[in-house]
């Protein structure tokens, strides 16, 4: 059975109190710390426990266009400063986050819930975008070639978008950050960063270190505020931002597409997922259990990339749930920051009540709880790791993302089947499949319709990689070497010889 660990002090203890004292508590804007218009405070909540950990500045529209202000003058010097001298403020970066990794992983589980051990592995990822893209920095190239009549020259050029709005969500509140701050300082951008109300502190943080590692002012504006779509919606339809960049809803990235098109903003978006895991009847067990495990735990399985749908063929369901369970079982959840520790809770209540709407829903149509399955009593916003066996396909859980510990099992019998299933949705960021076999690997690989596969695998982000989904999961790729694309824009020169 889970077990529930539970954490009766009256207040933080001394090392967290340091941590939250520690970080950055105002609005970030042109290089200067500063109070929110009227001096507003929202407040940032321990998902462990449901009290307040500190009040942060609650930006106002005012607010925003001031950071946009901000970005917009800075724009021009930052475009002009030596691709190794941004290089260089990203990889300083890269080092002060390394160094500092065990306070900035308390602060992220104090805020947003995830295990200190598994916010040390997101503290590790995100530093490694600003590595990447230090090294980006100085690669950014153009082209010269004569004209097909030779009578002239083309002459390409690439260069910065200009100052750019981003908006990032609260299950990776480093690294998704970090995937859109890296490529637009090597780029050469300035930008505007709004982090998730539940989560602002990591982002403040970063602010505060990138300006240690020599960050200009005014480069990266950070605002936090309550009001999204009402600071945010200005900023978009100003005009000055030339490129907006979002990871969240699918709902909500519609509404920003909409926004954007008004001055055709150049946009990149991160949208939902609705993974589909995939094991044939020739998967070698252990690696197939210990990927879905992966693709299904990491982040407590907030994560868009988690597998919300485990298709496995009948011959091995059997075995495959009883192992899957007992893993599942077995996790500690509580407090993140408590020893032993495998799963904390979910973000907020609302989180949770979702979760739990989708279980429930899976059960009444038929589905088998093997373990799980109820909401945890106690404070905090925990939901036990929950395995379900034969869930229909007119389940909630085959089309809504779940964002939490549950596993859904469906058995399948044939290969097209399977591929059909795994397509049957209107996302398409990532999926997951577990195969012996070259060939099919290869054919289903390719007929899967998503941005992303992890083949006998479990996780397939890395910053070294393009990361990004087609369908209704988004728009563009971040990471990789075509991760910095997104914040350049493409000069043709065309130039008369005699």
């Amino acid at each position: 059975m889970w077990v529930l660990l539970t954490h009766g002090r009256q207040g933080l203890m001394s090392l967290e109190q340091e941590v939250i004292q520690a970080c950055p508590a105002e609005l970030f804007i042109g290089g200067k710390w500063r109070s929110a218009e009227g001096g507003k405070t929202l407040a940032v909540e321990d998902p462990a426990t449901g009290t307040t950990l500190c009040d942060v500045a609650d930006a106002s529209p005012a607010d925003g266009m001031a950071a946009l202000d901000a970005a917009v003058a800075a724009q021009a010097e930052w475009a002009a400063t030596a691709p190794r001298d941004r290089g260089e403020i990203l990889r300083r970066t890269y080092e002060l986050m390394t160094e500092r990794a065990d306070e900035l992983a308390l602060l992220m589980t104090l805020e947003m819930g995830k295990p200190v051990a598994e916010s040390k592995g997101e503290i590790a990822y995100a530093a490694e975008f600003f590595r990447w893209f230090s090294e980006e920095a100085v690669r950014i190239d153009g082209g010269y070639q004569p004209a097909p009549n030779g009578k002239g020259r083309f002459l390409v050029m690439r260069q910065p978008v200009g100052p750019c709005l981003l908006i990032t969500p609260w299950n990776f509140p480093a690294a998704m950050g970090a995937r859109k701050i890296g490529p637009a300082v090597a780029a050469g951008c300035t930008m505007v960063i709004k982090p998730a109300a539940q989560t602002p502190l990591s982002m403040l943080k970063l602010a505060e270190l990138m300006t240690e590692a020599g960050l200009p002012p005014g480069v990266l504006n950070v605002i936090t505020t309550s009001h999204s779509g009402g600071v945010m919606e200005p900023l978009i339809r100003d005009g000055r931002a030339r490129k907006l960049s979002f990871t969240g809803s699918t709902e909500v990235g519609r509404k920003l597409i909409e926004q954007a098109a008004d001055k055709v903003l150049r946009t990149s978006m991160e949208l939902g997922g609705n993974a589909p895991l995939l094991v044939f009847s020739d998967a070698d067990l252990d690696q197939a259990v210990e990927g879905a495990m992966l693709a299904k735990m990491r982040n407590g399985g907030e994560a868009c990339t988690a597998a919300n749908r485990i298709y496995v063929h009948s011959s091995l369901m059997d075995d495959f749930a009883a192992k899957l369970t007992e893993r599942m079982s077995a996790l500690k959840v509580g407090r993140g920051t408590e020893e032993g520790v495998a799963l904390g809770p979910l973000i907020d209540a609302k989180q949770r009540d979702k979760v739990a709407e989708l279980v429930e829903d899976a059960v009444a149509r038929g589905a088998r709880v093997l373990t799980g399955g109820s909401v945890a009593e106690g404070n905090g916003y925990f939901y036990p790791p929950t395995v379900l066996a034969d869930v229909p396909l007119d389940a909630r859980v085959q089309k809504e993302e779940i964002f939490g510990p549950v596993a859904p099992l469906t058995a399948f019998d044939d290969e097209d089947e399977a591929v059909r299933m795994a397509n049957d949705t209107e996302f398409g960021l990532v999926s997951y499949l577990f195969t012996k076999d070259l060939n099919r690997a290869l054919r289903v690989s390719e007929n899967l319709e998503t941005g992303m596969v992890g083949l006998n695998q479990g996780i397939v982000s890395n910053p070294a990689a393009p990361f990004g989904g087609v369908k209704q999961s988004g728009l563009g790729r971040e990471g990789g070497s075509v991760g910095i694309d997104e914040y350049l824009e493409i000069k043709y020169v065309a130039v008369a010889l005699d």
